[in-house]
């Protein structure tokens, strides 16, 4: 068996699926558009939430192959957006000054960069954890 990275927890994942009818737990693990059909759908009629508790295992570990651990920690921008990104506070943490300052004056610009957040965080954080590898 492949050594991977731990990118992303079972129990942040656990904590989301309590939300997860909205499906942030599968934006959470990097699968934006399940996560988006979820949230339109409440977990399709609750069914697919319900399903998703025996799944979480497998959709840590995909995660885990997928994203590389950094500097940028995914748990910590997870937490942020979830709970205070509105006020751009994932976006300072990746050291988005710019657009960190533009959240926090216009609410995530007016909450459609927050969806937007939701559905590219754990692309972002690769990108960043992924550069810095490389310097």
């Amino acid at each position: 068996m492949a050594i991977t990275d731990d990118t992303h927890s079972k129990s942040i994942g656990y904590i989301l699926w309590i939300f997860g009818f909205m499906g942030s737990h599968r934006f959470y693990y990097g699968r934006p558009i399940t996560g988006t059909i979820w949230f339109f759908t409440l977990g399709l009629l609750l069914i697919g939430w319900i399903v998703d508790l025996f799944l979480i295992p497998a959709m840590d570990r995909e995660a885990d192959f997928r994203y590389v651990t950094g500097d940028k920690n995914y748990n910590i921008s997870w937490i942020l957006l979830t709970f205070l990104g509105i006020f751009g506070a994932h976006r300072f943490y990746l050291g988005k000054w710019v657009t960190g300052l533009v959240w926090f004056f216009t609410g995530g610009l007016f909450l459609l960069g927050y969806l937007y957040d939701y559905l590219t965080l754990n692309e972002q954080i690769d990108a960043i954890n992924r550069r810095h590898r490389l310097v």
